[in-house]
């Protein structure tokens, strides 16, 4: 079963993310601005849209959370299946024309993320995973690398400014000076890079569940680790994110807690 929700999940990211390349680079892709100052762009709100309706058409008990529209029950009400959407991540580099942005589903199951898959429409990359089945990047296996030197690892990260916003700088001072390079990659883009052996640390200060719904079974299945700066391997409910491969994990969780 976990395979058809895997196809599923990709064949349906695949479908937003083509909805999403109609606004692309278009004066349509023009943000509005929410509450807490986080753009959205028609593109998230239809992509989204198209998501839910997929979800509901085949798999009608299923709950869903998302970015956009929040949470809505399954038709059962008590369904042990809960679909966790971002429509686009990474909007502001959607808005500014960057092809780095990504949509994300994946499924939990029974509290455990299960499925997940990661689909960026302007490079035309997929990753996915699902217990038990791998992890796949534009359908072949794919792994984390295995650097197992702290010095020569590449830390991809957000905005740096966002770390001693939330309190965080820090950890994050202490870990950029211990790598061999820090590079700026945003959102998503970083932790398909590190599931792909392209770089080997992933790190986010702040992070919502639909942020990094599809990254446990993904890292699981690709080797290494996705979790929390305290080591806490598949929690999405932190607020916060780290990914790497399991050479590096828990040097990198000691440096964050100032061990």
């Amino acid at each position: 079963m976990l395979q058809e929700y895997r196809d599923f999940a990709e064949a349906t990211a695949r479908e937003a993310g083509k909805l999403t390349l109609e606004y692309f680079l278009t004066d349509a892709a023009r943000p509005e601005f929410k509450g807490d100052d986080t753009p959205v762009t028609i593109a998230d709100r239809g992509a989204e849209e198209l998501i839910r309706k997929r979800i509901a058409e085949n798999f009608p008990d299923h709950q869903i959370v998302g970015e956009e529209f929040g949470e809505s029950e399954g038709d059962s009400g008590a369904s042990t299946h809960r679909w966790i959407i971002d429509p686009i991540d990474g909007t502001k580099s959607f808005v500014h024309g960057v092809p780095l942005y990504s949509v994300l589903l994946a499924l939990e199951i029974d509290g455990n993320v299960e499925v997940g898959c990661a689909y960026f429409p302007a490079l035309d990359e997929m990753i996915s995973g699902a217990t038990g089945l791998g992890a796949l990047w534009n359908g072949k296996p794919c792994s984390v690398s295995d650097e197992p030197n702290l010095d020569r690892a590449v830390c991809a990260h957000i905005d740096t400014a966002y770390f001693g916003k939330n309190g965080k700088g820090e950890p994050w001072d202490r870990l950029q000076k211990e790598v061999y390079y820090n590079a700026g990659w945003c959102d998503a883009y970083g932790y398909l890079l590190v599931a792909t052996g392209r770089a080997e640390i992933m790190i986010d200060p702040v992070m919502a569940v639909w942020d990094c719904g599809p990254f446990p079974p993904i890292f699981r299945e690709a080797g290494g680790y996705f979790g929390d700066w305290s080591g806490n391997e598949g929690n999405i409910e932190g607020g916060e994110a780290l990914a790497t491969n399991h050479h590096l994990k828990d040097e990198v969780v000691k440096i964050l807690k100032g061990e």
